[in-house]
């Protein structure tokens, strides 16, 4: 279901988190379409005087397109990271597959990936992994004229399960012994579960808060299990670009140490509850 890699993807030019992003025309066959150059500290980046973001949309909280600006939690701790490097941050969406080999960071189009990726030892083979700036727990999601009232009751009661392909959702749900049914993005999960496609999704919690702050989807869904799998959210960067990956680490550990970080989490999130929303660094 993922989009394929010649297909045209969008590029979206980001300024600062106050700004917001603006959508411009481009193709991910063109490579970083333009000159290499260096930010401040001697930070190598695609294109000279900007930051350019590999991102899946949409996934929100952490970056979708709300009112033609590519906005969210992922996002603006990526401006602050632009900010620090004297450049602003332009957003590239592409297929999540290549988040997990690194292929954008690798061919030189992006210089970070950030997509609400969970930390896997999988995924440190093909990229390097910043500090995880996020808590992730899964969550059952189910229509609530089901009759389903917890993950075994999907199997038990001969039920649908859909997930997001590529992500760890879907892992976690073939690990329990389920087949589901693979959705391209986190929209699509939603959409499969209202048209009853499927009757019940795995998927990111944070990503059900936001869905169910809408109150027609509210009136339709609910969560009868929330999975904590210890899972963490990392910005991931091509192996051995050890400045960027610092940069990035550099202005986590500001944002939550100067209130930023808790600002932004309420903001895109909700309630923040630092012992569970802010891991430490590793």
């Amino acid at each position: 279901m993922n989009r394929l890699l010649g297909r045209r993807a969008r590029f979206l030019a980001a300024t600062t988190a106050t700004a917001g992003v603006v959508l411009v025309a481009g193709c991910t066959s063109s490579g970083s379409g333009g000159s290499a150059g260096k930010a401040s500290g001697g930070v190598q980046v695609v294109k000279a005087g900007q930051l350019t973001t590999c991102t899946h949309l949409p996934y929100p909280p952490f970056q979708s397109e709300i009112n033609g600006k590519v906005q969210g939690f992922d996002v603006s701790l990526i401006d602050l990271v632009a900010k620090d490097l004297g450049v602003k941050q332009q957003i590239l969406d592409t297929p999540f597959e290549n988040f997990k080999t690194g292929a954008f960071l690798n061919s030189g189009q992006c210089d970070l990936a950030a997509a609400g990726m969970t930390i896997t030892p999988e995924r440190k083979k093909n990229v390097d992994f910043s500090d995880p700036y996020f808590d992730a727990t899964q969550a059952v999601l189910v229509d609530k004229k089901s009759g389903i009232s917890s993950l075994a009751d999907v199997k038990a009661k001969g039920k649908k399960l859909g997930a997001q392909a590529q992500t760890t959702g879907e892992d976690y749900a073939k690990k329990q012994g389920y087949d589901p049914i693979s959705f391209e993005s986190s929209d699509a999960v939603i959409n499969g579960l209202r048209t009853g496609q499927v009757q019940a999704v795995v998927i990111d919690y944070p990503v059900v808060q936001g869905w169910l702050k809408d109150k027609a989807n509210a009136d339709a869904f609910k969560v009868v299990d929330n999975l904590n799998t210890g899972e963490q959210y990392g910005f991931t960067v091509k192996k051995g670009n050890e400045k960027l990956r610092a940069a990035i680490n550099k202005a986590i550990k500001g944002a939550k140490a100067d209130g930023t970080y808790k600002k932004l989490y309420e903001q895109w999130i909700g309630p923040y509850n630092p012992s569970v929303a802010s891991p430490s660094a590793s």
